[in-house]
Formats: structure tokens, C-alpha cells, sequence
């Protein structure tokens, strides 16, 4: 019995299907490539944009992640937006991080970092998180990522993370409270049907 190819795989079997599509980049229409095997390999994602357009300004310098970061849209505005900042892209999927690689050239962004999980230093401490983040891995999983990445937020940065309200939105804010004894934890903004969500550290 075959193996279903997920967007989550590090290695997707699927034959590399490379398109370019327009999205907005901090508010300005540009060309980027997506492929097949990649989370919304053929669009910019509902929540995804959701998330872009509901989050304050990122700081601009520091170290900023993209947690989860597909062909990479949320780590191009970080960017954009934050020349000064080290912005790292972190996937597990190959091709995604390469497509990361490829916008980020024809962006002429020098800033960011794309990274399988293990190849962030245990040193890096981040300004905030912007993630869209891949619900459909399972609970067991989706609690692990954000038990290794949010503890990692500076004194005072936030986690902002998109979440479709069908897909456990109000139970992943309960559990997150729950979790992270210390932080503060609210349901930053409602839009369509998602929600966005915020755990900031404490200073």
C-alpha cells in the first residue's frame, strides 16, 4: 500500500510541477513560484492571508520566524517589511525550502534564512512568530512543534498563529493556556472563519 505524499513530507514524491502565481508582498502585487507538494502549492492560503493582514508590524530587527513556512509568502513579508531582521523559514519540506530560496531571489531579499527545524541553532532566540501552522500533522504533533518553538519567543514577543475554526481553533487557545503557564494567551481577532491567536511571553 503507497504512502500518501503530504505537504509535510521532507521529501514529496510527487513530480515537482513548478508555476508562478501573483500574490501581495507587504501590499505589493509580485510574481512568485509555487509547485505541487507543497502546502497551497497553486495560491496564496485563506488563512495565510487572514494572518498577513490582521498582524501589527513585526519588529524590524531581530530574529523573526516563519513556522511552517511552505513556498514561503508569510517569511517574504517578514522580510520586506523587516530589512534589518534575520528572517529564518523553517520547513521540513525539501521543496518547499528551496522555493523559499527562489523567491527570496526574485524578491532581492537577502534576509532570510530558509531551514529544516534542526538547523536552527539552540541559541536563536526570536522576536516573534508568524505561523499559519500545519494542523492537519495530529494533535500529538501540532502540541509538540509548539511546545519546541514557542518557549523560544524572546521576553515579551508573540506567536501569532492562524487557525481555521473547524480545525480546532477555540480547543488550541484553551490548550495553549493551559501550556504555557506565564504567557498570555487571547484570541487576537476573528475573521471569516478563522481565528487568530496570540501567546506572548513574558518580559
Amino acid at each position: 500500500m503507497s504512502v500518501p505524499d503530504h505537504y509535510f513530507s521532507p521529501d514529496p514524491a510527487a513530480p515537482e510541477a513548478v508555476r508562478t502565481i501573483r500574490v501581495p508582498i507587504a501590499g505589493v502585487e509580485r510574481e512568485l513560484v509555487t509547485a505541487t507538494g507543497v502546502f497551497s502549492g497553486d495560491r496564496l492560503d485563506a488563512g495565510t492571508a487572514v494572518l498577513l493582514d490582521a498582524v501589527p508590524a513585526p519588529p524590524e530587527t531581530g530574529e523573526l520566524l516563519d513556522l511552517g513556512c511552505g513556498w514561503g509568502p508569510i517569511a517574504a513579508t517578514l522580510a520586506t517589511r523587516s530589512p534589518g531582521a534575520r528572517v529564518w523559514a523553517v520547513d521540513v519540506n525539501a521543496r518547499a525550502l528551496s522555493l523559499v530560496e527562489r523567491n527570496a531571489e526574485l524578491l532581492s531579499l537577502s534576509n532570510i534564512t530558509p531551514a529544516t527545524p534542526e538547523l536552527v541553532p539552540e541559541h536563536v532566540r526570536f522576536a516573534t512568530i508568524w505561523s499559519n501552522p500545519p494542523i492537519r500533522i495530529g494533535k500529538p504533533q501540532l502540541h509538540a512543534l509548539l511546545e519546541a518553538w514557542i518557549p523560544r519567543l524572546e521576553p515579551g514577543g508573540t506567536a501569532w498563529l492562524v487557525v481555521q475554526k473547524h480545525l480546532g481553533a477555540d480547543s488550541l487557545l484553551r490548550w495553549l493556556a493551559e501550556r504555557f503557564e506565564g504567557f498570555e494567551v487571547e484570541r487576537a481577532d476573528s475573521k471569516r472563519t478563522y481565528r487568530i491567536i496570540a501567546v506572548t511571553a513574558p518580559d
